[in-house]
């Protein structure tokens, strides 16, 4: 007994000194980012995309089991990878464009069309979705334009675990179950519930049905099934594939028919609501 709990406090021991030297790498991370952003800035480059860049960077040097979380009950990615690679691919209903990797949200008739590129574990896309979020929905509620969602999930590989990919496919259950609504719904959800980027919360199926309860009329014994069997997790890879050819290099990305507009001042903060719409209307010629 005493050898066991030996080993259990070096264990422990050990976990803690490898979570403070990670968070040592993430805040050196960090400073040397912000010091990048600085200097892009002073060359030209739009503050938006020195944003991305510091999601790529910052996520580069993050242990996948900072924060002490377990890898129990759950695949790795490239083992999530894997099992997708061997199911059926099952897209699921109320998926747009013709690869089926598309999901679009307001009237598809509408005269513009807002291109939103996003990662569910990505910091900055919260930032941007409690900022403008209420405000981008709102344009396409009115018919300024239709939105149309690309996921990524490449933060998986750059911070470690399968948060992105599992909510990814959690939203495809919702998709089909629930329609586009319910699909918008849980995708407020999770950025109004987003863990911190140095943990993979979403990295839970049993997190991600908690989270499914807060959409009125989402969890039915089919839905759940659905997510336990993973059955839109081959569809939750295809979506990825085809972010990762799309060409756009992080999220958020925003594209208003076909132009990327930048939603983020000069100190890589959103921009207001009201400026938003400023930048809508400009870039759509409205009045």
């Amino acid at each position: 007994m005493s050898t066991s709990k030996n080993t259990s406090k070096n264990s422990n021991k050990n976990n803690s000194r490898n979570q403070a030297d990670a968070r040592a790498r993430l805040r050196s991370a960090r400073a040397a980012e912000e010091e990048r952003r600085q200097r892009l800035r002073r060359v030209g480059l739009g503050a938006g995309v020195a944003a991305v860049v510091a999601v790529i960077a910052v996520g580069a040097v993050v242990v996948a089991n900072l924060g002490g979380s377990s890898s129990s009950g759950k695949n790795a990615a490239s083992g999530d990878k894997a099992a997708a690679a061997g199911q059926k691919l099952v897209v699921p209903a109320h998926v747009s464009s013709s690869d089926n990797t598309v999901i679009v949200y307001g009237n598809p008739s509408a005269k513009h069309t807002l291109d939103v590129y996003e990662d569910f574990r990505c910091p900055i896309c919260d930032k941007l979705e409690k900022t403008d979020g209420p405000t981008i929905q709102q344009l396409a509620d009115n018919g300024t334009y239709k939105i149309q969602y690309h996921m990524a999930t490449f933060l998986d590989d750059n911070l470690g675990g399968t948060g992105s990919m599992d909510a990814l496919q959690v939203a495809g259950a919702a998709l089909n179950d629930g329609g586009v609504a319910k699909f918008k719904a849980f995708h407020d959800v999770l950025y109004a519930n987003q863990p911190e980027e140095t943990t993979d919360g979403f990295g839970n199926l049993n997190t991600l049905l908690d989270l499914a309860k807060k959409v009125p009329g989402l969890v039915t014994p089919q839905f759940t099934k659905d997510v336990q069997d993973r059955v839109y997790a081959p569809w939750a890879q295809k979506v990825s594939e085809a972010f990762n050819a799309s060409g756009v290099q992080g999220t958020p990305t925003l594209k208003l028919d076909g132009k990327q507009i930048n939603v983020f001042d000069g100190q890589g903060n959103p921009i207001s609501p009201s400026a938003y719409t400023a930048l809508v209307q400009q870039t759509t010629g409205a009045k």
